[in-house]
């Protein structure tokens, strides 16, 4: 069963070496955390947002943070989402992101909940839509100049169920 706690510190080993090479790294952080490979003493940037880990049984299998781009609890955006390379395709992240939606609506009481995926990373995105985001339409959608390549963002959203209550993973 996948439960989620506070995000230590002492996770960020574990964390950061989910990320093998340029790419994959970037696709998770968009440079929020510097250059490729983060140290701990990078990442412990995200102390500074509401980070969560996800674990079951067997150990840590994802983390994201929270945070309110408005100042406003109203809308709480996902970001740095990322699942172990060994649980993904296994309906982890999914389950972990169900989790997450649980406690931007319930728990904070948030209007809303918002995340950005790269074009370049369908897994994720297909991900995301699965655990109960839907496409937002932007007049201009984000772009960053990664490795010499320009990558567009796409913005993807979660509104709170008609009842109230997000399904149990």
């Amino acid at each position: 069963m996948i439960r989620l706690r506070p995000y230590k510190p002492a996770d960020a080993a574990v964390i950061l070496s989910w990320c093998q090479d340029p790419k994959t790294f970037y696709q998770w952080t968009a440079g929020m955390l510097g250059d490729y490979p983060a140290s701990e003493k990078d990442f412990a940037f995200v102390e500074s947002l509401m980070p969560f880990t996800a674990f079951d049984e067997t150990g840590i299998l994802g983390f994201f943070t929270l945070r309110t781009p408005r100042g406003s609890p109203e809308e709480l955006r996902f970001g740095f989402v990322i699942v172990s390379p060994d649980r993904r395709g296994t309906g982890c992240g999914k389950a972990m992101l169900r989790l997450g939606l649980k406690f931007a609506f319930e728990l904070y009481g948030a209007g809303r909940a918002s995340l950005g995926v790269f074009e370049n990373n369908p897994a994720a995105y297909f991900c995301y839509k699965a655990a109960g985001f839907h496409d937002v339409v932007l007049d201009e959608p984000e772009r960053y100049h990664i490795s010499g390549e320009e990558w567009t963002c796409r913005e993807l959203a979660a509104e709170p169920p008609a009842g109230g209550t997000v399904s149990a993973p």
